[in-house]
Order: C-alpha cells, then sequence, then structure tokens
C-alpha cells in the first residue's frame, strides 16, 4: 500500500485554509434551482458563522445528527434523509446548483430532516459544530484528485480526520466511498491511523442499505469501474 507523508504531527489547527473540502467548479444555475433557494434557504439554509451552533435547536428535536460533506446534486442525500427519518442532517456543499437542487427535493419530497449550508466544511466543522455533537459523519466520492502525486490535496487526510473526530460521539461512525483506487488506500490508511476508530469490516465495507447507488456509480460499474466504502466506529 501507498504511504502517504501527511500525518497527525502535521496539523495545524490555527491555519484551517490549509486544507479545503471543495474543489472549485462551474455550474449553471437553473431556474428552479435559483427559485428554490431564493425560497426555501430562509427555511432549510443555515448561514456560516464563527460561532457553535445548537443542531438541536435548529432542526427543533433531540435526534442523531448526520453531517453529509459534498452532496453534489443532493439526490443521494435527500434519498439517505427519506431512509433514516429519525435522524437529522447538516448537508454541506458549495456548489450553487448542487444547493439550489437539494433545496428544490426538500421542497418537492417534503424533506424535513436535512439543513443546508454552502461553504468549506472545514470552516464549519472548525468554527460552528460543538463536540460530540454527530453520531455519523458520510463523506461520499470527495474531491477528484485520483493520481498519488494529488495526495497533499485531498480532503481525506490525517489533518481533516483529527478536526472531525472531536465532534464525533462514541460510537459514532465515519462512512467514507470513492471511486478511485489509489483514494480508497489512502482512505484506508488515514482512518487506521487513528487508534480511536475501528473498521467495521476486515478492509473495505459493504454497503450500508441507507446508501444508494448513484446514476454515475451505477454506469461506472457497467463500465468495470469499482466503488469502495468505508465505515469506521469511533471507540
Amino acid at each position: 500500500m501507498t504511504q502517504y507523508s501527511d500525518s497527525k504531527s502535521d496539523i495545524n489547527k490555527d491555519h484551517p485554509r490549509s486544507i479545503r473540502s471543495f474543489v472549485l467548479r462551474q455550474g449553471h444555475m437553473t431556474q428552479a434551482q435559483q427559485r428554490a433557494i431564493d425560497n426555501q434557504w430562509p427555511n432549510f439554509g443555515i448561514d456560516f458563522v464563527k460561532n457553535k451552533i445548537d443542531l438541536n435547536a435548529i432542526f427543533n428535536r433531540t435526534a442523531p445528527k448526520i453531517l453529509e460533506i459534498g452532496f453534489g446534486m443532493g439526490v443521494a442525500t435527500a434519498a439517505i434523509a427519506q431512509n433514516l427519518p429519525d435522524c437529522d442532517f447538516l448537508a454541506i456543499d458549495v456548489h450553487g446548483p448542487g444547493v439550489g437542487n437539494l433545496l428544490k427535493l426538500i421542497q418537492e419530497q417534503n424533506i424535513q430532516n436535512i439543513r443546508v449550508m454552502r461553504h468549506d466544511a472545514v470552516e464549519v466543522v472548525d468554527h460552528m459544530l460543538e463536540d460530540n455533537c454527530l453520531q455519523g459523519i458520510h463523506i461520499f466520492f470527495p474531491d477528484p484528485w485520483h493520481k498519488k502525486r494529488h495526495h497533499k490535496r485531498r480532503l481525506i487526510q490525517a489533518s481533516f480526520i483529527a478536526r472531525l473526530l472531536p465532534k464525533l460521539q462514541s460510537n459514532g461512525y465515519v462512512h467514507l466511498a470513492t471511486d478511485w483506487q489509489e483514494y480508497a488506500e489512502q482512505m484506508l490508511e488515514v482512518l487506521n491511523s487513528f487508534p480511536e476508530l475501528r473498521n467495521t469490516a476486515e478492509t473495505y465495507a459493504a454497503v450500508p442499505d441507507y446508501r444508494p447507488e448513484t446514476k454515475f456509480e451505477a454506469r461506472g460499474k457497467k463500465l468495470g469501474h469499482g466503488v469502495w466504502d468505508l465505515v469506521f466506529v469511533k471507540k
């Protein structure tokens, strides 16, 4: 397995911008997506602030909280939220059309257990989330840095996992998925480096029932591409 240079000793929490949760990309915002943002943001959107937030107050109930980082167009996130109605989902992405599309799905499907943020997830984790506030963390198909030389640009590295773990409750879980094998190997190595985490499988996990197969994923599998899921639990 490839060895990567990032380690917990490299962490500098005073510089949260040393890693970011996204790759900038342009996208066309449809009128329907923009209307969803205009109409639904006051009800389901959360603005970034440099203060800790009370997630139970935001969702108006006490329930397990799941952080979804990089939800893309929001189709999978909407389905997962409906598959797990007893959980609340804080969904974060910076892609405007995706934010609009998720808000559109929330409106069309009357989904009540999602709140949406359009901001860098690293800053949200650093500034807004209380310790021990999350029952789960989902990061599916993160930034497309698939080659070995890109490992320092990837979100899933020790410096970011170290930021996430204090936010996770005991027995909470981290669920990652990627369609790049090199990235999967790095994910596995990084998570295995934390003694606080336990792998639920020998290496890669079976896809949990709550995660639907995306159209992109199904198309890739037909072409012979792989998908790797990892599910680790905090001890």
